[in-house]
């Protein structure tokens, strides 16, 4: 039997960055032509980074990605390459290009293109029609897909194996949720299943905006069992031997260690969630032009695991905690955050809110003369800090990430331009509940005491009155959380949540608070997605809404 040796060059492209990103494939090209490679196979639209979303309305844009391509295509040797790029051929396509010795052989636009959740590519491409993808690579008849053909049962994937594909080349941008992992391996194995044909599929890794891609590469036999699997949330470059026909075009690198199929582990539970909310935060600042990050620190868990988050992602030196304190602040608040920062070994400063409080209180005073306090002077304190926050970074330069979680920002509890002031959410796409699991998920692996313990048992609160606690306003969030998860992942209706055994009156008082606060969430700044529906990109309700769904 002959091997055919492939490159999966797992890279970490940047959005609209075309010669960075061809400098980039260029380079993990070359490292597989070094190491005898057949073919080097990248990601999907690898070319400009994905999702390009309007850019490819710019038809400037479609025309650098095309000359890119070709550049590329230039510069290839024996070893083939097959890249994704947006392709003009009567209207943008998602495409792919193969290309071997100094010529473009061939392209290959997408069939399925994908119109659910995070996907919107109807907007922006038309389909394929009439182009099997199949290219000779070292004499071995290639099947091209993207993404999205393979997910269809008996689709593209399978024309290509009728067609007579051997191995099928799958370019992918398939961005992480919890489960996700498990699904593709899922679907790829349906497919070797209907097809026969081993698949080698290099999927996008790194951090876009809301979105966060795995990577976790990987080469399928034909029987479905796993060849070799590329590390998740870093780039790689894998190298992997397939046993094909022997056949007189198939060239021996000779030189080579046969033993170079290799597989990653992976990562499982909160280890690999955890790993997203790093990659997605370091990306997100990194490629944005920022070097340092500045976080509102009150000694609660949230703030607390934003911060051990952001130094995991950039490194101590570069994030800065703000400890602000009211005249509500307990003492343990300020001693639980100045406890964390040294514990992470991070600068940070206290700035008393007080004297501004003061002010805009006297300001206000004739405009609320004989009104009870109530939330209004409450949240007064909440945009100071806001303010001081953006003060900060206008001076010194720091990308400022919020703190608030699903939890909160499901029923609206949290300050408009206070809390939800700043430019990255963090921790947005966790609920309450897993915001206490990663926190000790955290604390095991360092085997430390890295998020103080107190901070872990307190009631939380947001300090904005005396003795306040969350549990004032809300349920308990072993009973909130559930339900909420129910409503806004689940999309269930009231009368299906109290179908369930929920009490009637909670439900009507919690989905209200959620269906109310959407004009909050269309304000607040993007955060990275884990689950499979959160709030932004995937959840898309109306904010002027009559619609109650109670029986």
């Amino acid at each position: 039997m002959a091997k055919l040796r492939v490159a999966l060059g797992q890279i970490n492209s940047v959005v609209g960055d075309i010669s960075g990103n061809a400098d980039r494939i260029l380079a993990a090209l070359e490292a597989a032509e070094r190491a005898g490679c057949h073919a080097a196979v990248f990601p999907e639209l690898a070319v400009t980074g994905y999702p390009p979303e309007d850019l490819v309305l710019k038809q400037r844009f479609v025309s650098d990605s095309r000359a890119a391509m070709e550049l590329i295509a230039a510069r290839s040797g024996r070893c083939a390459a097959v890249v994704g790029f947006v392709d003009d051929a009567d209207g943008p396509r998602n495409a792919a290009g193969i290309a071997a010795r100094g010529r473009l052989a061939g392209v290959y636009h997408k069939r399925e293109l994908p119109n659910y959740g995070v996907f919107d590519e109807h907007r922006y491409f038309r389909p394929g029609t009439g182009n099997p993808g199949l290219q000779q690579v070292a004499g071995v008849p290639a099947g091209i897909s993207i993404c999205e053909d393979a997910w269809v049962a008996e689709g593209p994937v399978q024309e290509l194996a009728a067609g007579g594909a051997e191995v099928v080349f799958s370019l992918n941008a398939s961005p992480y949720h919890v489960g996700k992992p498990e699904q593709r391996l899922d679907v790829l194995r349906r497919r070797t299943a209907e097809t026969g044909c081993p698949i080698v599929y290099a999927n996008l890794v790194g951090g876009q905006d809301e979105l966060v891609f795995d990577g976790a590469s990987l080469v399928l036999a034909a029987d479905g069992s796993v060849v070799a699997q590329a590390p998740p949330f870093r780039e790689h470059l894998l190298i992997a031997e397939l046993e094909m026909a022997d056949r007189a075009g198939l060239w021996a690198p000779a030189g080579i260690s046969e033993n170079i199929n290799e597989t990653d582990p992976g990562l499982e539970g909160l280890e690999e969630q955890y790993e997203a909310l790093v990659l997605a935060t370091r990306d997100y600042v990194q490629k944005n032009g920022f070097n340092d990050v500045g976080i509102g620190m009150s000694g609660g868990i949230d703030s607390s695991l934003v911060a051990v988050i952001a130094v995991d992602a950039l490194g101590a030196d570069h994030v800065h905690g703000v400890l602000m304190p009211s005249r509500y602040s307990s003492d343990h608040s300020l001693i639980d955050a100045e406890a964390l920062c040294q514990n992470l070994g991070i600068d940070h400063r206290v700035i008393p809110v007080e004297p501004g409080h003061q002010a805009f209180l006297d300001m206000l005073a004739p405009s609320f003369d004989g009104l009870a306090p109530d939330l209004a002077e409450e949240n007064v304190q909440s945009r100071i800090r806001g303010t001081l926050l953006m003060a900060l970074s206008n001076k010194f330069g720091w990308l400022i990430l919020t703190t608030g979680n699903k939890s909160e920002s499901a029923v609206g509890y949290s300050t408009l331009y206070g809390d939800t002031a700043g430019a990255y959410a963090v921790i947005k796409d966790l609920w309450k509940l897993q915001v206490y699991a990663f926190a000790r998920y955290r604390n095991q692996r360092a085997r430390r005491e890295l998020i103080p313990e107190h901070v872990l048992v307190k009631p939380p609160s947001a300090e904005l009155r005396p003795g306040q606690t969350d549990d004032q306003s809300l349920p308990p969030y072993d009973l909130l959380d559930p339900l909420l998860e129910a409503y806004v992942e689940g999309d269930l209706a009231p009368a299906d949540l109290c179908s369930q055994g929920h009490a009637p009156e909670l439900v009507q008082r919690l989905t209200a608070m959620v269906d109310r606060a959407e004009y909050k969430r269309r304000q607040n700044p993007p955060g990275v997605r884990i689950t499979a529906k959160a709030f932004g990109r995937d959840r898309r309700l109306p904010i002027t809404n009559r619609y109650t769904g109670r029986a």
